[in-house]
């Protein structure tokens, strides 16, 4: 039987732990460059491996090496500097990147079913796309939200304990001379500016 106190302990690792995961996630900007010239390397090798290939197979092969490319120089960058932007543009170097090499395994086909294949690789595209659009949009609504709910709390407050400074003052007008000093001090002191 696990006693409150191991479970408290247990906890309390596993936020530290979090805390601790959450701190190492910062990449140091040595490290980011570092990952960026091997991301271009390992292009540069696959890209090299496609030789042995000829005719539509190396197009595919070059198609999904610059995707790999794309895609994780973009994943880079949103490691890196997180932002709703950076997050968009891994979307669409997504969107992208499966786009070309779809696209380029459709030049296998011919007539009729190729342009099926190229309307079908463009219709995901657009989807992945207008996907991403959304999630963005979305995701600066809700960031526009909290910074406009913060504000209207903060001037919510403000209201408040100026009608609180208000009902003070009004009490304190009962009271004579330096009592009455005493009691509007102690009210501007207790509802006064934040």
């Amino acid at each position: 039987m696990k006693t409150p106190h191991t479970l408290l302990t247990r906890v309390a690792m596993a936020s530290c732990l979090l805390f601790a995961g959450t701190a190492m996630a910062q990449m140091a900007p040595t490290e980011f460059n570092a990952s960026k010239t091997r991301i271009k390397n390992e292009y540069s090798t696959a890209k090299k491996a496609c030789n042995s290939q000829s005719g539509n197979a190396r197009d595919i092969c070059v198609a999904e090496a610059k995707g790999k490319e794309s895609v994780a120089l973009a994943e880079l960058d949103n490691t890196y500097k997180p932002t709703l932007k950076t997050q968009y543009k891994v979307r669409n170097e997504q969107a992208e990147a499966t786009y070309d090499v779809a696209k380029q395994k459709c030049d296998d086909l011919s007539g009729n079913p190729k342009d099926v294949c190229v309307k079908e690789a463009k219709a995901a595209r657009t989807t992945a796309k207008a996907d991403a659009t959304v999630q963005m949009k979305t995701g600066q609504t809700n960031s526009d939200a909290k910074t406009d709910n913060k504000e209207v709390r903060t001037d919510a407050a403000a209201d408040k304990r100026a009608a609180e400074l208000k009902v003070a003052e009004e009490k304190c007008d009962a009271l004579a001379s330096t009592a009455k000093d005493t009691c509007m001090a102690a009210a501007k002191a207790k509802f006064g500016k934040m």
